[in-house]
C-alpha cells in the first residue's frame, strides 16, 4: 500500500529548536507552529455565535498554525503582531521559538489576472490610485519601489532574527504561474507586468539567499488544475531556468495556496512522455482511489487529479528540468471536500467547501514536506459586488460571483474583501471540515507527525 498516508497528529513537537538552512532539511521536521494572536481573536468571535458541532471544530481551527499574509508593506514593521517584526519577536520569544510561515506578495501589477487581491505597487497608477495595467513600459519606477520599500525593509527585518526563530516564505503566489500560461491575457502579457513579475522575484530571492540564507524558500507552483498539464508544468519550470533564479538555495514549491484542489491519494510513478505520470489516464485504474477525480481532469490528459499526484509530477519535473531535489508544502487550509464545485476554475468563497488537514509535517518523504494552512479558513477570497454594508465593492472580481460562490444566490450573505474575516464561511469550512485523515494501513509511504 505504497500511496497511503499516516496520519499520527501533533499540533506542536516539543522537538528542540534548530533552525533550518538554506536549501537542506525539512523545515517543518520537529517545529512548533506559531499560532497568530490576530487569527485567534477572529475565530474568537465567529465560535460566540457558533453552537453544536460547529462550535467544537471552530475551536480546534483555532489552534491550528497558519500562515500570515505579508500584502501591503505597512505589515513590515511594528511591535503588533499584524507585522512581521512583531510576529518574529512574539514567535521567539517561546520556548523553544516557533517556526513562522509568511507569504511575500507585493509585486507591482500583483494579481494580473483577477481584480480581488490587486496590490498597492503599481507599475503605473491611475487617477483613483488603482494600478493601470494596459500602460506599457519598464516598470522602473514600479520595480525601484518595491526593491525600496518592500524587499529591503522585509530582508531587514528578518536580518535581525538570524539564529532566534526558524521562517519559512511563499514567494508571491499566482505571479510565475501568470507568466508561464497566461502571457496571453493583456494585463499578465503587458512588458510592464513582465518586467515586474521577472526582476521584482529575482531581486527578492537574490536578497533573501544572500543576506538571511537561514530562510526556507518555497516558489508558488500553482495547483495541478492549473500547471498538472505537462506542456503547462514544463513551461512554467522552463521559465523559471530561463530567469537564471538561485534555485539551489530555494526548498521547493508550494501549492494549492489559498485554493481548493482535493489533496487525494499519491499514486504510483508511471510517467509516459515527458514527467506525465499515465497511471490513471486513458481510463486506467479508474476504481483506484488515487484516480479518484472530481475535477475532471484526467480525461484532458492532466494527471494532477490531486495535489499529492501534482506534487510528485512537479518534483520529478522539477530534478529533471532544473537538476532541483524540491520538496513540496501543500495548502490544506480549505480543501477538506473535494467534489463541491460544478467548475474547479472557480476559485472564490467555494460554497460546501471544508477545512482540510491541519497544518503538520510529512517525514520520510521524497515529495512532500508539510501539509499546511496557507490562507487561514475564515479569510475572504474577494468580495462580492455588493459588500456587507450596503456599498459597492471596487475591488469586485467577477469569479466571486460564480455558481459556486458564497454570495451568489439572494439567500446568503454578501462577501467582504479579501482577507478580511467571512463569518459565513468560517462556520460552513467548519461543518464541513476533515482535520485529520482515517488512519490508513502501516505501510505509508511517508507520515505526518
Amino acid at each position: 500500500c505504497h500511496r497511503f498516508l499516516v496520519f499520527c497528529f501533533v499540533m506542536r513537537c516539543s522537538a528542540a529548536f534548530a533552525v533550518a538552512v538554506g536549501a537542506s532539511g525539512n523545515p517543518f521536521a520537529g517545529q512548533s507552529f506559531y499560532r497568530n494572536p490576530a487569527n485567534a481573536k477572529e475565530f474568537d468571535g465567529s465560535i460566540a455565535t457558533a453552537s453544536g458541532v460547529t462550535k467544537e471544530t471552530l475551536q480546534k481551527m483555532k489552534n491550528v498554525a497558519s500562515a500570515y499574509w505579508i500584502d501591503v508593506r505597512e505589515k513590515i514593521t511594528g511591535t503588533n503582531t499584524s507585522s512581521v517584526e512583531g510576529i518574529l519577536t512574539d514567535a521567539a520569544s517561546k520556548s523553544p521559538p516557533e517556526l513562522v510561515v509568511l507569504i511575500w506578495y507585493d509585486l507591482p501589477n500583483r494579481d494580473c489576472d483577477a481584480k480581488a487581491s490587486n496590490g498597492q505597487i503599481c507599475c503605473t497608477k491611475k487617477a483613483d490610485g488603482t494600478c493601470d495595467y494596459d500602460t506599457q513600459g519598464d516598470c522602473a519606477d514600479g520595480i525601484a519601489e518595491y526593491k525600496k520599500d518592500y524587499v529591503e525593509p522585509f530582508v531587514s527585518v528578518l536580518e535581525k532574527f538570524e539564529g532566534k526563530v526558524p521562517v519559512v516564505l511563499v514567494m508571491e503566489p499566482d505571479s510565475l504561474p501568470n507568466l508561464a500560461t497566461n502571457i496571453g491575457h493583456p494585463h499578465c502579457g503587458n512588458p510592464a507586468t513582465v518586467a515586474a513579475y521577472k526582476e521584482g522575484i529575482s531581486y527578492a530571492l537574490t536578497q533573501l539567499v544572500s543576506r538571511v540564507p537561514w530562510v526556507s524558500l518555497y516558489l508558488d507552483a500553482a495547483h495541478g488544475g492549473w500547471l498538472g498539464w505537462d506542456n503547462n508544468l514544463q513551461g512554467f519550470l522552463t521559465l523559471l531556468s530561463d530567469m537564471k533564479l538561485p534555485l539551489d538555495k530555494v526548498r521547493g514549491f508550494a501549492t494549492n495556496v489559498a485554493n481548493y484542489q482535493p489533496l487525494g491519494e499519491i499514486c504510483p510513478y508511471e510517467p509516459d512522455q515527458g514527467y506525465r505520470n499515465a497511471y490513471c489516464l486513458n481510463q486506467q485504474h479508474q476504481s483506484d482511489p488515487c484516480c479518484a477525480d472530481p475535477c475532471k481532469l484526467e480525461s484532458q490528459y492532466n494527471p494532477g487529479n490531486n495535489e499529492l499526484n501534482y506534487a510528485q509530477d512537479l518534483v520529478q519535473a522539477a530534478k529533471g528540468l532544473l537538476g532541483m531535489d524540491a520538496r513540496v508544502i501543500i495548502d490544506t487550509g480549505r480543501n477538506g471536500v473535494g467534489d463541491m464545485r460544478n467548475d474547479c476554475s472557480n476559485w472564490c468563497n467555494i460554497r460546501g467547501a471544508g477545512a482540510g488537514l491541519a497544518s503538520a509535517a510529512v517525514q520520510n518523504s521524497s515529495v512532500v514536506d508539510a501539509f499546511f494552512w496557507l490562507k487561514t479558513p475564515g479569510e475572504s477570497d474577494g468580495c462580492t459586488s455588493t459588500l456587507p454594508d450596503g456599498s459597492t465593492c471596487a475591488r469586485f472580481d467577477s469569479m466571486c460571483s460564480s455558481s459556486d460562490s458564497i454570495g451568489s444566490t439572494p439567500t446568503e450573505p454578501r462577501a467582504p474583501e479579501a482577507g478580511k474575516w467571512f463569518d459565513f464561511q468560517v462556520k460552513q469550512l467548519a461543518a464541513n471540515a476533515k482535520l485529520q485523515s482515517v488512519t490508513a494501513p502501516s505501510t505509508a509511504s511517508f507520515v505526518v507527525v
